[in-house]
C-alpha cells in the first residue's frame, strides 16, 4: 500500500511539474506576440531625424510634385566604406539639416535606370537630380575612376553640393576646396 501511494504521489508530482512548465511557455508565448514590433527605418542609418523615400519611383514622383531636388546614396550594408561614410553623414549636423530640403532616398540594390550608373555600378555612390527629374552628371566627386564616390574625407564637398539646394546648372567644386584650406 505504501509503495502504491508513493507512486501516486510521484505520478502527481510529475504530472503538475508538466502541466506548470507547459502554462509557463504559453505565458512567454503570449508575452511575446503582444510586445509591439518596431518598425524598420528607411534611413538605415544615415539619419533617422530625415524623411527617406522607399522607392525610387516614389523619389521621382516626390522631386517633381515637390518641386525638390533629390539625393540618391547608393550604398551596401555589409561594405566597409559604405558603412565610414554612413556614419560620418548620419553625424554631421549641418548635412543633416541642409538635408532635409532634399527628397532622399538610399538604395541597398541597384535600380534598372541606367542614368544611375553612368560610370559603373559601385559603393558608395551619391547622385543628384533636379527637380525637372535631370540626373547632375555634372556634379561629381573627387575620383576620375569613380566619378560619383564619396569618402568620409570628402564630406565637405559632399555638404557642399548639398548646400547648393536649388542645384543650379553651374557648380563651382573648387570654390568648396579653396575654402577649406
Amino acid at each position: 500500500m505504501e509503495k502504491s501511494c508513493i507512486s501516486v504521489f510521484l505520478l502527481l508530482v510529475a504530472v503538475s511539474y508538466a502541466l506548470a512548465k507547459n502554462d509557463g511557455k504559453r505565458d512567454t508565448k503570449e508575452v511575446k506576440e503582444t510586445k509591439p514590433k518596431l518598425p524598420q527605418t528607411l534611413s538605415r542609418g544615415w539619419g533617422d531625424n530625415l524623411i527617406w523615400t522607399q522607392t525610387y519611383e516614389e523619389a521621382l514622383f516626390r522631386a517633381k510634385t515637390g518641386n525638390k531636388p533629390l539625393m540618391i546614396i547608393h550604398h551596401l550594408e555589409d561594405c566597409p566604406h559604405s558603412q565610414a561614410l554612413k556614419k560620418v553623414f548620419g553625424e554631421h549636423k549641418e548635412i543633416q539639416k541642409l538635408a532635409e530640403k532634399f527628397v532622399l532616398l538610399n538604395l541597398v540594390y541597384e535600380t534598372t535606370d541606367k542614368h544611375l550608373s553612368p560610370d559603373g555600378q559601385y559603393v558608395p555612390r551619391v547622385l543628384f537630380i533636379d527637380p525637372s527629374l535631370t540626373v547632375r552628371a555634372d556634379i561629381t566627386g573627387r575620383y576620375s575612376n569613380r566619378l560619383y564616390a564619396y569618402e568620409p574625407s570628402d564630406i565637405s564637398l559632399c555638404k557642399y553640393y548639398i548646400s547648393q539646394q536649388k542645384l543650379a546648372h553651374t557648380f563651382r567644386p573648387d570654390e568648396c576646396l579653396l575654402k577649406e584650406q
